[in-house]
């Protein structure tokens, strides 16, 4: 599961469209007449960014890529569950989730594996996903006859940290000797309405979990901010601005600075356009003459080894549910959270009655790590 991206620039208006209309993503007013509105007028701009990338986003690029990778090495893991098959299911672009479920029940499958993209969760980004997931299961009866389970979340997975960490120390190399340990390192992540941070989302402080335990990896080399990308609109959103902190260091005398995509697992709009050619050319405009960033994670060994690695062992433990997915913001009103989490829920009891091994805790709760499941 992942946000997905307009192929081409015919799919810009319907990619907006879609993303301005979810209100857990962006919440705005008046939604469903504002929506439409606001892509039509953010459409051509968008286009022009596109092109300037090529014409299209390539995650669906590297997410089919990713997918056979790690679905491949899967099969040596555990061969007693091969053969796994990968399905992509996008929020926004093509191949939505209705369409993967419909391959999904076409094939006959009769277990999924719900396996977010998303490292650090928000009830923004997986949250929607999985609420999406749960409405169309619903209104397609996929539940009948295929059991679900859910991979949310995995910010600080030694895998994920390897791969950032391998990223980090090889574009570092680039640097002179003499400047290497003065580089600053831009953790930038595409940042979140305040409404939404206030409401109790974890992202901020997943996301600085995933940081923090990467430069532990790197024993501390570098000084570092954790920053902020992608704002959308004029309400108040999660800072400081990856732009304000580019202007603020050159103006300090920084020369070298190092941006690295830390929530992203693929290159896309915000790595190849706003990280590489926006912020490229404010950097130079602002003194830093040593900009660059880190590769993103697109098909390294490191992270494909680690995205097998996540699915084996959610495997080998029988499908557990995190002990984070069942507990709501605090200030969360959105059914369809709570719905969706019981949902999610019943489907781990339901295997687990078939083992004799019920969960010990409530819906909407907690859940432990999960019982042994078959």
């Amino acid at each position: 599961m992942n946000l997905g991206g307009p192929e081409t620039t015919d799919d810009v208006y319907d990619f907006l469209h879609r993303l301005f209309s979810d209100p857990e993503l962006i919440p705005i007013p008046f939604q469903k007449r504002l929506a439409p509105w606001i892509a039509q007028r953010r459409t051509p701009d968008i286009k022009k960014q596109y092109e300037q990338i090529g014409g299209g986003s390539p995650i669906k690029m590297w997410t089919q890529k990713q997918s056979e990778m790690m679905t491949k090495l899967l099969d040596e893991l555990s061969p007693t569950t091969a053969p796994h098959i990968p399905y992509i299911a996008f929020r926004y672009a093509n191949p939505l989730t209705e369409e993967a479920i419909q391959k999904i029940k076409m094939d006959g499958v009769k277990h999924v594996v719900a396996f977010t993209q998303y490292p650090q969760y928000s009830c923004s980004t997986t949250g929607s996903s999985l609420n999406e997931l749960y409405r169309t299961i619903k209104a397609t009866a996929a539940d009948k006859d295929i059991r679900w389970s859910v991979i949310d979340r995995w910010p600080t997975h030694s895998g994920l940290i390897d791969a950032f960490a391998d990223r980090i120390q090889n574009k570092l190399l680039e640097y002179p000797v003499s400047e290497r340990k003065d580089v600053v390192i831009l953790f930038s992540a595409h940042s979140l309405p305040m409404s939404v941070v206030n409401r109790g989302d974890p992202y901020p402080s997943e996301v600085a979990a995933t940081v923090n335990r990467v430069m532990e990896k790197l024993r501390f080399s570098n000084p570092h901010r954790l920053v902020w990308q992608s704002q959308v609109g004029p309400s108040a959103w999660l800072g400081p601005q990856t732009s304000d902190a580019i202007k603020g260091l050159g103006q300090k005398g920084h020369k070298n600075l190092l941006t690295v995509p830390i929530a992203f697992t693929s290159d896309h709009i915000e790595t190849l356009f706003e990280l590489d050619l926006e912020y490229g050319e404010l950097a130079k405009e602002h003194g830093v003459t040593g900009f660059k960033r880190a590769e993103s994670l697109n098909d390294s060994p490191i992270f494909i080894r680690a995205l097998a690695d996540i699915v084996h062992d959610h495997i080998q433990n029988s499908y557990p549910l995190s002990s984070q997915l069942m507990i709501r913001c605090p200030s969360c009103t959105n059914p369809d959270c709570a719905n969706s989490k019981d949902f999610f829920f019943d489907q781990q009891v339901a295997k687990a009655k078939a083992s004799s091994k019920l969960p010990t805790t409530s819906k909407s709760s907690t859940v432990n790590e999960g019982p042994q499941l078959t």
